[in-house]
């Protein structure tokens, strides 16, 4: 039987989460110089957006205001995603710095993901988690293959050419 948790509570909390990263790709496509790493974080800003509202959606609380009015909000500047990218852009930042905290941020977050989707019985809520997680894995995935573009390794999409020469 999954663990009883407080779900809504849990719900808001991925909100919340959800908005830090989409604030978190804000600001370091607000600080690329590279073009397409802009775009990537710029795509992944959009994306996370998108999760907080399929949270949003779910959450029965009302102490939070409009979804509109929650996402356009300051960032939370003590939240985690926020404070590990100002600390980036303090020290020497660069696409590479970024993208690489990116992967492990992602990563982390699809961890987090699938741990709570395995702990809720409500098929709805326990839904978004799932296909949250599976978004945050193809952020992740994206993020890595432009990763490798921009250092010049070899995409995997070439592969192929490279193991049948």
């Amino acid at each position: 039987m999954a663990e009883k948790i407080n779900l809504q509570e849990a719900v808001k909390r991925s909100v919340q989460t959800e908005k830090n990263a989409m604030d978190f790709y804000a600001l370091g496509a607000k600080n690329m110089k590279n073009v397409e790493a802009k775009k990537t974080f710029e795509l992944l800003a959009r994306e996370e957006r998108d999760h907080a509202k399929q949270f949003f959606d779910v959450y029965e609380g009302s102490d939070l205001p409009d979804f509109e009015t929650f996402i356009n909000s300051d960032p939370v500047k003590e939240g985690e995603w926020l404070t590990d990218m100002e600390k980036a852009l303090i020290s020497d930042f660069n696409e590479r710095k970024a993208m690489e905290l990116a992967m492990q941020k992602e990563q982390n977050l699809e961890k987090s993901l699938r741990e709570m989707a395995a702990k809720i019985e409500d098929p709805q809520v326990k839904a978004v988690y799932e296909a949250n997680a599976k978004s945050t894995h193809q952020h992740y995935q994206l993020i890595e293959s432009e990763y490798a573009r921009l250092m010049g390794m070899v995409h995997e999409t070439d592969i192929d050419t490279y193991v049948r020469e």
